[in-house]
């Protein structure tokens, strides 16, 4: 493992800290130098083992390094209850699941078969990012009324999956549109229906 300075600490570094056995994310970074004061780091860091974020000062003294991460495909197979299940590419036999309120509203846009990457800390899965674009069918759809502007021009449909998005008047049911994972907004159609 890599020794880290403090002020090495920036946006998207993992790393472990000090006696800590669980890997941390960074999801903030500021340089602070003071006069007369020894220059610190002040940080929104996310434990990538509970999922907790938490704001973190790193000192000059303070030991850090590298985590050390594999990212490898899996696949995502279904959703049931409250858990995502996936398994390793290649390897079906492999299984295992990410509980909802971890993978947050992420879940709402994966359908079956996707590939996502998965981060690998030891034997252990801690992480899951899906592709930032995901084309998916409209399953219900309100139909259009003419002159209805007055929302700007959109309304909510649902998705294969079961997600719920604002999307243009236009959009119909069977139609794919590509939405951003990250926003959750429409971005464009795909197909027409």
């Amino acid at each position: 493992m890599a020794n880290l300075d403090y002020n090495e600490l920036k946006v998207g570094t993992i790393f472990m800290k000090n006696e800590d056995p669980d890997p941390y994310e960074v999801m903030e970074y500021a340089f602070i130098r003071m006069q007369q004061r020894k220059p610190v780091t002040q940080l929104k860091i996310k434990n990538l083992i509970s999922g907790k974020v938490q704001d973190y000062t790193a000192h000059q003294n303070d030991h850090f390094y590298e985590a050390e991460i594999d990212v490898v495909p899996v696949v995502f197979i279904y959703h049931a209850k409250d858990e995502y299940w996936f398994h390793e590419k290649g390897n079906p036999k492999n299984r295992f699941a990410f509980k909802e309120n971890v993978l947050g509203d992420m879940g709402h846009y994966l359908k079956a078969n996707t590939e996502v990457k998965a981060f690998k800390f030891g034997e252990q899965v801690i992480n899951i990012e899906i592709p930032i674009k995901m084309d998916l069918k409209v399953t219900e759809a309100p139909p259009a009324i003419k002159g209805n502007t007055a929302q700007g021009g959109t309304k909510m449909v649902t998705l294969e999956t079961g997600a719920k998005v604002n999307v243009p008047l236009f959009i119909n049911e069977g139609d794919i549109v590509r939405i951003n994972t990250q926003s959750g907004e429409y971005f464009e159609r795909v197909e027409k229906a």
